[in-house]
């Protein structure tokens, strides 16, 4: 018995035979479909309504969403797919084309990850691809700490990770417990990770 090896998909190939139902990312070209728990998701969705609170307040210039698709490359020149929980995209780049389909090719101004059980994804794979690409902030949000202490320290606790992007590279600034998460992109934001914590929604007995 032979098995043929199936085609690694191209960003563009992906797009056209991605199921329009659920969430799906293009990793080592191959179509992963996403399925985070309703904790993950009460922490994205929580930052998401946030984040727009903002963009209202201020009127900034944004679009905050949860179903956006970005091209990235790997070091390798391998073309991937992500959808990053929470993505905060500049108004003129999202109407450029507003008869087009979600994806982006262009670098975003936020991306959010919360962090799941491939917690190394976050911390690895979509750190380098989204400096790769230039994406001006980057959140990790390691609500439940599983994350390493290479990442965390010890003891672990929850952490944000903000990444600014800098002269070509990514600066990191943590955050813990009662502090304020600092935004270049949302200086007036007033969000601790006790309460990202909070809003997932699992107590801690």
């Amino acid at each position: 018995m032979t098995t043929t090896a199936q085609p690694l998909l191209t960003f563009e190939q992906f797009l056209q035979v991605v199921p329009e139902a659920g969430t799906y990312e293009l990793v080592n070209g191959e179509i992963v479909e996403v399925e985070p728990t309703r904790a993950h998701k009460n922490v994205a969705r929580y930052l998401m309504y946030a984040l727009n609170d903002e963009k209202r307040r201020l009127r900034l210039d944004v679009i905050v969403d949860k179903d956006i698709v970005i091209r990235t490359v790997t070091a390798d020149g391998r073309e991937q797919g992500r959808n990053p929980d929470v993505s905060v995209v500049n108004e003129a780049v999202w109407n450029s084309n507003v008869l087009s389909y979600g994806a982006l090719t262009e670098p975003i101004q936020l991306a959010v990850e919360v962090v799941s059980t491939n917690w190394e994804d976050d911390y690895v794979d979509k750190l380098d691809e989204y400096q790769r690409l230039g994406i001006t902030e980057y959140w990790i949000v390691d609500y439940l700490a599983i994350a390493s202490r290479a990442y965390l320290g010890s003891p672990k606790v929850p952490t944000v990770s903000v990444y600014r992007y800098v002269d070509g590279g990514y600066q990191l600034q943590k955050f813990t417990n009662g502090e304020q998460i600092i935004s270049p992109l949302f200086r007036e934001l007033k969000i601790t990770v006790d309460e990202l914590v909070n809003a997932s929604g699992i107590q801690r007995l």
